[in-house]
């Protein structure tokens, strides 16, 4: 017959004492048994069990994890649970030593970019095919991009980040590999579907380990820094290159870089996740809220982040776009020699400048006055590409509307790492990264399409627009999104 003991304070310390010789098995046991406040529920167990309180028959024993003193609940901790080792946060040598290794695909991509442009004119008269079937090559980057941004979320799960960024940077050089080969324009075409897959996901993972950095604003400037840097030194070779028989073997140099980065990747991060990567850097913001359910459906319907992706899908687009076709432009618009090749350079190293060189001027002034002080200045200065029948002043100011519009990639990233759930924060920057990388696949198809009907004049009407449209998104930004800029 069961009995029913209630929980009194004098059994618990009589557990610690030694038990008697078990009448069953013989045994006897000093250990101290667990104390009653252990049990959360009714619980069953013998004589066998509790050998000082029967003889074999069953006892059943209340709840009394509720009637317990709360010290008492503290004093059943595990050991284990104390003494858990604290994360180490790596030193500040060792992370900027990351955030070398971050720059080095992102100077490929860069090289990429730079280099298309000085060789457009090229690329035509290699497959006799117009300004229309060139954009295809966008189109493509467009696919890859996209695809990127869809799959990003659930590769991030699945692998992590060290092992995507080698995924990454091994798709940069499939790219560079299948581009140097100078291959049909299909198998080309395919190599840039490659690049914009493995840009894409680099773009993201990248962008959210920096800025899950202490003090992240100058690292993601060089970060970006780092992209100009490639796209400002690859038209040097691009402009030399175009005027080779061969044209296609610079692609040869574009790819030893990007075999080196995934050399540096697999050395580098040893296909560690970001928070082993990080240790507790990574929650200097406050701890990562775990995330359930579907983390892409809570990301669109964060409306911010639409907003953002497409505020960046006409940023890139128009980075991308002037970069690209401003060659062309100056030479068959204004006249230009070869050398017009060049100004693709100044572009771009000024994109590079002035993620670094306007630092403390974004410091100053805040994020939301200078996105419009720079925005009206650009529009400014597209004017006079537009109206000037210059090559050199045109060429001045292409280099000095990419000093000016270098600083609004980085800006936007810091904006949403201070707005966004930080659980949703590496499938948000994904997906605003590569909705916004398709910009440079789509817009430039556009102005080509557009080209190939009415000339390439059609460019600066392009381009104005464009920096209409994305004054207009930031303007759309929720206020509470930009009171805190």
């Amino acid at each position: 017959m069961a009995e029913t003991v209630e929980p009194l304070d004098y059994l618990e310390p009589a557990l610690a004492v030694p038990y008697p010789a078990h009448a069953r098995t013989g045994s006897r046991s000093t250990d101290r048994r667990p104390s009653f406040s252990a049990f959360s529920q009714t619980a069953r167990v013998t004589a066998h069990d509790l050998p000082v309180l029967g003889n074999g028959t069953d006892i059943e024993l209340t709840s009394v994890n509720s009637k317990a003193p709360i010290e008492d609940a503290v004093s059943e901790t595990p050991a284990e649970s104390i003494h858990a080792p604290e994360p180490i946060s790596p030193s500040q040598k060792r992370l900027f030593l990351y955030v070398l290794a971050c720059c080095w695909s992102v100077v490929v991509m860069g090289w990429n970019d730079g280099s298309t442009g000085p060789l457009i004119l090229r690329m035509e008269a290699f497959w006799n095919v117009g300004f229309a079937v060139v954009s295809l090559l966008y189109v493509c980057s467009f696919v890859g991009f996209i695809v990127a941004g869809l799959l990003n979320v659930w590769l991030s799960d699945k692998l992590g980040f060290g092992k995507i960024v080698v995924v990454g940077s091994s798709c940069q050089l499939i790219a560079a590999v299948l581009e140097s080969t100078g291959p049909p324009f299909p198998v080309f075409a395919l190599a840039f579907a490659f690049n914009g897959f493995g840009g894409a996901l680099l773009n993201a993972h990248l962008n959210t380990l920096i800025a899950s950095m202490p003090d992240p604003a100058p690292k993601l400037g060089i970060l970006h820094m780092s992209y100009g840097f490639g796209a400002f030194l690859s038209p040097f070779a691009a402009t030399q290159f175009a005027q080779m028989p061969r044209w296609s073997i610079g692609y040869i140099v574009q790819t030893g870089f990007a075999l080196t980065g995934v050399i540096i990747y697999v050395v580098t991060f040893r296909f560690r996740t970001e928070a082993q990567i990080l240790g507790a850097w990574l929650d200097s913001d406050g701890p990562i809220e775990p995330v359930r359910g579907n983390k892409m459906k809570q990301i669109f319907q964060l409306s911010t982040v639409h907003v953002l992706a497409f505020f960046v899908l006409v940023y890139v687009g128009l980075e991308v776009t002037l970069g690209g076709w401003i060659v062309t432009y100056l030479v068959q618009v204004r006249g230009g020699g070869p050398s017009s090749g060049y100004a693709s350079s100044g572009f771009f190293g000024g994109l590079a400048l002035g993620r670094v060189l306007l630092l403390w001027v974004n410091k100053k002034l805040g994020t939301n006055r200078v996105i419009y002080l720079y925005s009206f200045l650009v529009l400014g200065l597209l004017m006079i590409v537009w109206f000037v029948p210059s090559v050199i002043g045109d060429a001045v100011a292409a280099a000095l509307i990419g000093l000016l519009l270098g600083p609004f990639y980085p800006l936007m990233i810091g904006v949403s790492r201070q707005i966004l759930p930080r659980g949703l924060l590496t499938g948000a920057i994904g997906w605003i990264g590569s909705f916004g990388q398709a910009g440079s696949a789509l817009f430039p198809f556009i102005t080509g399409a557009l080209a190939q009907k009415y000339g390439i004049k059609i460019l600066q009407p392009m381009l104005v627009a464009m920096m209409a449209v994305d004054i207009c998104l930031w303007a759309a930004l929720p206020y509470t999104t930009r009171l805190m800029t």
